[in-house]
C-alpha cells in the first residue's frame, strides 16, 4: 500500500524536468485577389439628362391679370406666335389719356406760335418791346418741348399696351408653364420657359476626382437610354468652377455635334469618355495598393505561400477599385485586405474562397 502512494506521487515530479516545446508561429491569414488583364473598363460613363442649350424664361414687360394662355407643355412654337395675353382694358386707358394729353399739348402749341407771330410783327412796327417778344418766344418753346413729352408718352403707353401680348421671339419648344388664367403677375415676373430650337446639349454630374479628366477629354461618346445602339459625337463645352454644395459634384455639359431628330429634350443620356492612355486597364481592389513612399505597390503571393512586394502603375483611383496600367500580369495572385501588415518574405495562407 505504502509501495504504491510513493510511486503515485512520483510521477507529476518526474515530468517538472522536462520543458513544453515552444508554439509554432502561424501564418498569417489573407485574402487573395487574382489579376485579370483589362478587367477595369476602358471608358468611364455619366448619365445625364438632354438640354437645350439656349432656354429662357418669358415674362409681359407689365403687370396685369392674366387672361388667356395659348400654349402648354411640349407645344412647339415659332417666332412671334402669341403665348399669353393680359388684361389691356387699363393699358388702354393709359393709351386714351397719353392722346388727350398730347391733343392739348399740341392745342397749346399752336396757340404759342400764333402768339409769336403776332409780336413779331407788332415788334417790326415798334408796338411792343423786345422783352415782351422774348416771354412769347419763351413760351413757344415751353408748349413745343412739352408737346415732345407728352408724344413720348403717348408712344410708351402704345407700346405698354402691345405688351399685353407675350410672344415668341424665337422657334422653340415650351418646357416650363409658370402662371394660369386669371392669375396677377407682376412685370418681369417669368410666366414660361422656351427651350430654344438648335443646339443640344448633355448636362453631367462628375466627381471631383474626374473633373481633369473629363475638361481635357475634347470630344466624347453621347448615347440615348432610348437607342443606346446609337452613337452620337459630344464635345465637353463646359465644366462648372465650383462643386455642388449639397452633392459635391462639378456640373459639366457636353454639346452634342450630329444631334438628330430622336434626341428630345428631357432624355436619359450617357456620356462615354474612353481611357486617354489607350491601354488595357486592370482594376484591383482598394485594399491591396501598398503605398511604398510615393510609389504604389502590391504584395504578390509566390507558390511556395510566401509574399513579395511589386510595384505598380496607378492609372486612375475609382470608387470601385484601383485601375492599373502596368506592374501586373494576369492569373497572378495579390493580397486584397492586409497590405499594410506584411513585411518582405512572410508567409501567409490564402483563405477559403477568399477570392474577390
Amino acid at each position: 500500500m505504502n509501495r504504491v502512494f510513493w510511486l503515485l506521487l512520483a510521477l507529476p515530479l518526474a515530468g517538472c524536468g522536462e520543458k513544453a516545446a515552444p508554439p509554432v508561429a502561424q501564418a498569417k491569414m489573407v485574402l487573395a485577389h487574382v489579376v485579370a488583364a483589362g478587367s477595369a473598363a476602358g471608358q468611364a460613363e455619366y448619365s445625364g439628362e438632354v438640354r437645350a442649350r439656349h432656354e429662357v424664361g418669358l415674362a409681359f414687360r407689365v403687370g396685369g391679370k392674366v387672361v388667356a394662355r395659348a400654349v402648354d407643355v411640349g407645344a412647339r412654337v415659332v417666332a412671334g406666335q402669341m403665348l399669353a395675353r393680359l388684361d389691356a382694358t387699363d393699358l388702354a386707358l393709359s393709351v386714351s389719356g397719353a392722346a388727350a394729353n398730347l391733343a392739348a399739348a399740341a392745342a397749346e402749341r399752336a396757340y404759342a406760335e400764333a402768339e409769336v407771330k403776332r409780336y413779331r410783327d407788332l415788334r417790326a412796327q415798334q408796338f411792343v418791346s423786345a422783352a415782351a417778344l422774348d416771354v412769347r418766344e419763351t413760351a413757344l418753346k415751353a408748349t413745343e418741348e412739352k408737346h415732345r413729352a407728352l408724344a413720348a408718352q403717348a408712344g410708351l403707353a402704345s407700346n405698354q399696351r402691345g405688351y399685353a401680348e407675350l410672344r415668341a421671339d424665337s422657334a422653340g419648344v415650351v418646357s416650363a408653364v409658370l402662371v394660369e388664367s386669371g392669375q396677377v403677375v407682376a412685370a418681369g415676373q417669368p410666366v414660361l420657359r422656351v427651350a430654344k430650337s438648335g443646339e443640344k446639349e448633355v448636362v453631367v454630374a462628375v466627381p471631383e476626382n474626374r473633373v481633369n479628366e473629363l475638361a481635357k477629354a475634347g470630344e466624347v461618346a453621347v448615347t440615348l437610354w432610348a437607342a443606346p445602339e446609337k452613337h452620337y459625337r459630344g464635345r465637353v463645352r463646359e465644366v462648372a468652377p465650383q462643386a455642388d454644395p449639397v452633392t459635391r459634384t462639378y456640373a459639366a455639359k457636353v454639346t452634342l455635334l450630329d444631334a438628330d431628330a430622336e434626341v428630345r429634350l428631357g432624355q436619359t443620356a450617357r456620356v462615354l469618355l474612353k481611357n486617354a492612355s489607350g491601354g488595357a486597364l486592370t482594376l484591383i481592389p482598394l485594399g491591396s495598393v501598398f503605398q511604398q513612399g510615393t510609389q504604389p505597390a502590391v504584395w504578390l503571393i509566390g507558390a511556395n505561400g510566401q509574399v513579395h512586394l511589386r510595384p505598380i502603375q496607378v492609372a486612375a483611383w475609382r470608387e470601385d477599385g484601383v485601375a492599373v496600367s502596368g506592374g501586373l500580369a494576369a492569373g497572378e495572385r495579390i493580397v486584397a485586405a492586409g497590405a499594410h501588415k506584411l513585411v518582405e518574405g512572410e508567409a501567409v495562407r490564402v483563405a477559403e474562397g477568399g477570392r474577390p
